[in-house]
């Protein structure tokens, strides 16, 4: 005989106030939760990471080029900005606490903090970090799997804003490449 597909109301209502304390963190929770914390507190100091990298390159921005390439700049890192707002809150949902401790930022980024020195390299460090941010953030989604799905989709969402950056940023090496 075939289990059924749901938890009758008297066991979903019984469980919910069992270890209430763990909030989000139901006993239906399928993830291995250290292991999921750890990779969004990665996630964490990525987009942290790339946001400093890419303002910096908004002030830095000079040439015939640099405004409209500023602007970009500025409003990616606005953007990583937001990322790290939503992992950061995922975190605190999942019980843990978002480490956001300059000291260490680097060490767990994926993407390196690389400044550049012409609008070219600005671009061409931006456009190498995005490539790493989408390896890494699509190997998370395939590890997460079905385990977790609202950190799943959180990935999912930063993803294709991590594709679209990319591909906006080969735009611009395209036209301002000799």
């Amino acid at each position: 005989m075939n289990a059924p597909l749901f938890t009758d109301v008297a066991t979903l209502r019984s469980r919910a106030r069992q270890h209430v304390e763990c909030g989000a963190v139901t006993v239906n929770y399928q993830a291995d939760l250290p292991t999921v914390l750890r990779l969004l507190d990665e996630a964490l100091a990525t987009e942290l990471v790339c946001a400093l990298r890419y303002r910096r390159h908004y002030f830095m921005a000079s040439g015939i080029h640099a405004q409209a390439v500023a602007q970009e700049f500025l409003e990616h890192s606005n953007e990583e900005l937001a990322h790290a707002d939503r992992i950061a809150r995922r975190i605190v949902q999942l019980g843990g606490e978002p480490d956001m401790s300059p000291d260490s930022l680097s060490g767990r980024s994926h993407a390196e903090y690389v400044a550049g020195r012409s609008l070219l390299e600005m671009i061409h460090e931006d456009l190498v970090a995005e490539r790493v941010a989408i390896q890494s953030y699509g190997e998370i989604v395939r590890y997460i799997g079905d385990d977790d799905p609202t950190t799943r989709q959180l990935f999912v969402d930063i993803l294709a804003v991590e594709e679209t950056h990319a591909e906006e940023l080969v735009t611009l090496l395209q036209r301002l490449a000799p």
